[in-house]
């Protein structure tokens, strides 16, 4: 390649790979605040419920996201790459503001929720356009040859917005005190947003569109009906079906276990500190990265499909002892503890019963320096211990604080789980685009990539979550374990689908 089309392509790959990075950090900062907005725009009388309803509603801008990516790739199709990208960004953008403008559940009662659930299926919809168009619109500017290089640059945008929207999180979280950043701070991330928004949505205006889509409308080559050209017909609809069974759905599961999943099991199961998490998820992440390019490339020398299987059969054969070794290492039970401090205090709570709640807090310090604070509130009511079911209303909450040691082993179980991401994910662009001719290649790509992601992937926080509250409350020792099934299930069909259907040539007819 010439330093005249690398310069060119550097161009593409910088304008797409930015405006899909915003995206993504959009559609992130709802996942890595679902703890906080649990509280916020659902009753607080039941944290577990109010946590699923949260995690539940994440998962409706995911299950959408096959419409968007119906809808816009069908535009995409017929009027272009360019124009339609734009589009999902704006739509994205303002959602995403909107979310943050949002009164809580104590102001304004059921609309809150109802609210979010729009804004979040907008948010997939505009998703659901956005991965098709910029993936389709790099790879039609990359030589057929190193299509996996450059189009596993767009494939690190998912987890750089990720990791930006846990660095936003974090720098607001250290900038304001604990009562701003419940009160009002946790809505920056989203108003931070609307800026970078209209930042990338310049730099977009300037794009061409894509040469390969700008031949094939010259020459009147273009589909009259993505729709029905993609699924209609019997052969490109079977090419559309191994997509999803056989690669997609596995990619879906194994990215969202590897990034989602483990931060909200650290948060919720292991208790970890929320800043401490989103600390060690963040230099995971970093040093996972550059592995998305590196997989890309491999995929242009030996195929994408070994390194994809490869990735999904890792997954399936080390996810549960990982997840063990996670859980046990910040267990207290073989602690040594050298030191308990008990506080309590009163609070006076204005309402119509004058309840008073007795608040204890007990600080335990171990001798490798881990600490665990639990707060425990009995609800009093004139006085007296408030009895529900012939028991005092009492509600615990425990957070760890955790040794360096602790924290780089699991930074490195984090990372491991990145490694498996980054083999499936990173050629899995360039896989989809060869597999559809550029007539109908947004449309026939984008859908069963968004299912793969969008259904499969984006329901696993909600059902592993139920999964390991169900665990617990059958009393299964290893209740926290139980949520993996899911994705190693998942993973293992599509691993057989893959192993038997895909052909591995990475090099398709198709321009």
């Amino acid at each position: 390649m010439t330093n005249k089309s690398t310069k060119g392509i550097w161009k593409v790959i910088s304008a797409s790979s930015m405006g899909t990075m915003i995206e993504w950090y959009d559609f992130y900062i709802f996942g890595s605040l679902a703890v906080v907005i649990s509280t916020k725009f659902f009753p607080a009388d039941n944290p577990t419920a109010a946590f699923l309803a949260t995690l539940a509603t994440f998962a409706v801008g995911f299950v959408v996201r096959p419409f968007g990516a119906l809808f816009f790739g069908r535009l995409g199709d017929l009027i272009g790459r360019k124009y339609t990208f734009m589009v999902t960004l704006l739509l994205m953008g303002g959602a995403t503001f909107l979310i943050g403008c949002i009164p809580s559940y104590e102001t304004i009662g059921f609309m809150a929720p109802l609210l979010v659930l729009l804004l979040r299926m907008l948010q997939g919809l505009a998703l659901g356009g956005e991965y098709g168009g910029a993936a389709t619109y790099v790879a039609e500017h990359a030589p057929v040859g190193q299509r996996g290089y450059w189009t596993s640059w767009i494939q690190t945008t998912a987890t750089v917005g990720l990791f930006i929207s846990l660095m936003v999180i974090l720098a607001t979280r250290n900038i304001l005190t604990p009562e701003q950043f419940d009160t009002w701070g946790w809505r920056v991330p989203f108003w931070v947003s609307i800026i970078m928004v209209a930042i990338s949505y310049l730099i977009r205006k300037n794009m061409d569109e894509s040469p390969v889509f700008a031949k094939a409308k010259s020459e009147g080559n273009t589909s009259k009906n993505p729709l029905k050209e993609s699924f209609g017909n019997r052969y490109n609809y079977k090419f559309v079906l191994l997509a999803l069974f056989g690669a997609t759905m596995g990619q879906g599961v194994v990215w969202y276990t590897g990034q989602f999943y483990a931060m909200s099991f650290l948060k919720t199961v292991m208790t970890i500190d929320s800043s401490q998490v989103d600390t060690l998820l963040g230099i995971a992440l970093i040093l996972g990265t550059p592995f998305f390019i590196f997989f890309g490339w491999l995929s242009d020398k030996v195929g994408r499909k070994y390194i994809m299987m490869g990735g999904m059969l890792l997954a399936i054969l080390l996810y549960r002892p990982i997840y063990k070794t996670m859980y046990e290492t910040t267990s207290v039970k073989n602690k040594t503890e050298i030191v308990e401090k008990t506080k309590l205090l009163a609070e006076l709570k204005e309402n119509k019963k004058q309840i008073m709640d007795s608040i204890y807090t007990s600080n335990k310090e171990y001798t490798d320096g881990t600490t665990l604070l639990e707060v425990k509130t009995v609800s009093l009511e004139n006085g007296k211990a408030l009895i529900v079911d012939g028991k005092p209303k009492t509600e615990v909450k425990t957070t760890i604080n955790i040794n360096s040691n602790d924290r780089w082993i699991l930074i490195f179980l984090v990372f491991v789980q990145v490694i498996f991401v980054t083999m499936v994910y990173g050629p899995i662009a360039a896989f989809l685009v060869e597999m559809f001719p550029a007539r109908i290649r947004y449309t026939s790509m984008s859908l069963p990539y968004h299912i793969g992601n969008g259904i499969f992937g984006g329901l696993l926080p909600a059902i592993s979550t139920y999964l390991v509250i169900h665990g617990k409350d059958a009393g299964d020792a290893e209740y926290y374990l139980e949520g993996l099934w899911y994705p190693i299930i998942i993973a293992s069909v599509c691993f057989v689908i893959g192993m038997i259907y895909i052909d591995n040539k990475n090099k398709n007819t198709h321009v």
